[in-house]
């Protein structure tokens, strides 16, 4: 799929809606402090990285593997957010440049995933926050059986007890798991739903697994 047709999800209802909620769930879980650095990995056409800039206020760099997706992204550069063509399993980063690092749905088309978890959690300062595609979710079983179907196929879908392993022998503490988007069709019984679904059942199809950066538990 190319950057354009891509983008193009996120001008519709059901896409604004989606990535809304995402972005707050995003903001919940980082809890910015005003004017941090952020970087976002796998950032494609950069929708996630000017939502976060935007609400953060700091410097914000999104990283991306795919030079189309780049690009996109660089037509809308803002003066907040920059962008770089760079790999998620070994970015082009001193260790702990970032306080913030974030990497949404990305990572569960990323082969060696655990490399690239390894790459956040090394040029994180303060905290780092990756969004992910959950198996126990009504979108899973739309879209996610079979190998998947559409834009979703090949993707890595986890639970959120996997979500959380993810960052298992690595210098974090205080990892959290929230999920968002229980009703992926994003209609009225959706957005009615959202807001009172119990968040225990975890069943939202996108998990946020955020964690502390502890570097004297390495």
């Amino acid at each position: 799929m190319d950057a354009e047709t891509y983008n193009q999800w996120y001008e519709t209802p059901r896409g604004q809606w989606i990535a809304q909620r995402e972005v707050e769930l995003l903001l919940r879980g980082l809890q910015p402090h005003p004017g941090e650095s952020l970087l976002d990995v796998g950032c494609g056409t950069g929708y996630f990285t000017r939502a976060l800039a935007s609400a953060i206020g700091g410097p914000t760099t999104g990283v991306d593997i795919s030079p189309d997706m780049v690009a996109y992204a660089r037509r809308r550069e803002t003066a907040s957010a920059s962008y770089v063509l760079a790999d998620a399993r070994s970015l082009p980063y001193a260790a702990a440049s970032f306080d913030l690092v974030v990497s949404i749905a990305a990572l569960c088309f990323v082969e060696e995933e655990r490399a690239a978890v390894q790459e956040l959690v090394r040029v994180a300062r303060r905290r780092v926050a990756m969004g992910l595609l959950n198996r126990r979710s009504v979108l899973w079983f739309r879209k996610g059986r079979n190998g998947g179907s559409g834009s979703y196929q090949g993707a890595h879908w986890h639970t959120t007890a996997e979500a959380a392993e993810l960052f298992e022998g690595l210098p974090v503490k205080n990892v959290h798991v929230r999920t968002a988007v229980h009703l992926p069709g994003g209609g009225r019984l959706a957005q009615c739903a959202e807001p009172v679904w119990p968040q225990w059942l975890r069943t939202g199809a996108f998990v946020l697994v955020v964690a502390d950066i502890s570097r004297d538990s390495a």
